[in-house]
């Protein structure tokens, strides 16, 4: 494929993280600051809520019903588009009557919610089984076919080349990529985390040779600044984005984060990424990160996370021994949201297990 001259990618998150649900001030507060900084759509998936994702045949109670359909309002009223993401865990063996009539029935929910995107994952689901990608593909173009949203994505079960995708939920078959690319739907969007689960770098080289297998380009979802799960959450995601460019750009339809644990603090790395296209070759991460920081939270606020970066970051939780009583010091009497995150995460709050995992 010859390199498209195409627009920026549409920059977006997929809230699709482990971990406690965001308050619903906590969530107004990332969509208002995610809309203000160019973000165009917001897709709500976490993997804490049930109803979308082990017990998706269940539709949300009324009252979660109601409170999605008022964030569906509050995104849409912010200018980006709101989407949903199911996780129809069981439908592809067998994709049978039932299961297409639980299908449409929970489609038929979302779409009264209010969505301009639906999306169908995969992620996170055994894989060793036969005609894996016929089935999600027949799945997939079958909720295509009934939703009212005009665009429709899909997260394979393999959503990257990590090996460790491999190792968890067995080998990926063979042509896996490219035989779900002819089989869906050519509007179709599809996730895809890049080299690794949670790339460190990810390059124009790479998302060439899996458009090649798709037959397009992806949506990538980006395992950053994202701190779920037992070992991440152990560190504050802060620092701004690196190991992109604006050279990927042609080669995406759509950029989506997944967030972190911290709804405020996680704005800061999370408003790097406009920056990182906007100024292309003149961006520089040091830099950004003290452009958002000094925005966000304040010259004083800002100055002291860029001085604990290392530490917060790097070190760690479960490393930083004797330190932890003295950043509380530190931050706790700071009378700002992001401060006292931070204060959260030193007392030990929001450190997930595996078990934890394994129950989402």
């Amino acid at each position: 494929m010859t390199e498209p001259a195409l627009p920026l990618p549409d920059i977006g998150m997929i809230e699709g993280r482990f971990g406690r649900l965001w308050t619903p001030d906590e969530r107004g507060h990332v969509v208002a600051t995610f809309a203000a900084a160019g973000y165009r759509f917001y897709h709500y998936g976490p993997k804490a809520d049930a109803a979308l994702r082990r017990s998706w045949r269940i539709a949300h109670d009324p009252a979660q019903t109601e409170a999605l359909a008022q964030l569906s309002a509050q995104v849409r009223a912010a200018g980006m588009r709101f989407g949903m993401a199911l996780t129809p865990v069981g439908s592809t063996h067998p994709f049978d009557d039932t299961v297409r009539a639980d299908l449409t029935r929970r489609i038929a929910d979302l779409d009264a919610i209010g969505i301009d995107d639906l999306a169908i994952l995969f992620d996170d689901l055994r894989g060793d089984l036969p005609e894996l990608a016929a089935r999600q593909a027949a799945v997939v173009n079958f909720c295509a076919g009934i939703t009212r949203a005009t665009r429709v994505y899909m997260c394979p079960t393999y959503y990257s080349d990590d090996p460790v995708l491999d190792r968890v939920f067995g080998a990926r078959p063979a042509d896996y990529l490219g035989d779900l690319g002819r089989m869906l739907d050519p509007a179709v969007q599809v996730y895809w985390t890049g080299e690794e689960v949670c790339a460190r770098e990810i390059g124009v080289g790479h998302l060439q040779s899996v458009a090649e297998a798709l037959g397009r380009r992806v949506c990538l979802w980006d395992n950053y600044p994202v701190n779920d799960g037992a070992r991440m959450s152990r560190y504050l995601h802060l620092r701004a984005f690196t190991g992109r460019s604006a050279a990927i750009a042609p080669w995406l339809s759509g950029h989506a984060i997944n967030p972190t644990i911290q709804a405020h603090l996680g704005c800061v790395p999370a408003l790097t990424l406009p920056l990182l296209y906007r100024l292309g070759e003149g961006y520089a991460y040091g830099a950004a990160f003290a452009e958002v920081a000094t925005a966000l939270l304040g010259r004083e606020l800002a100055g002291m996370l860029q001085g604990d970066l290392i530490a917060l970051q790097d070190v760690g939780h479960d490393r930083l021994g004797d330190r932890i009583a003295t950043l509380r010091v530190r931050y706790a009497p700071i009378d700002h949201p992001a401060a006292r995150e931070v204060v959260r995460w030193l007392d030990g709050h929001d450190l997930m297990t595996d078990a934890e995992v394994q129950t989402q």
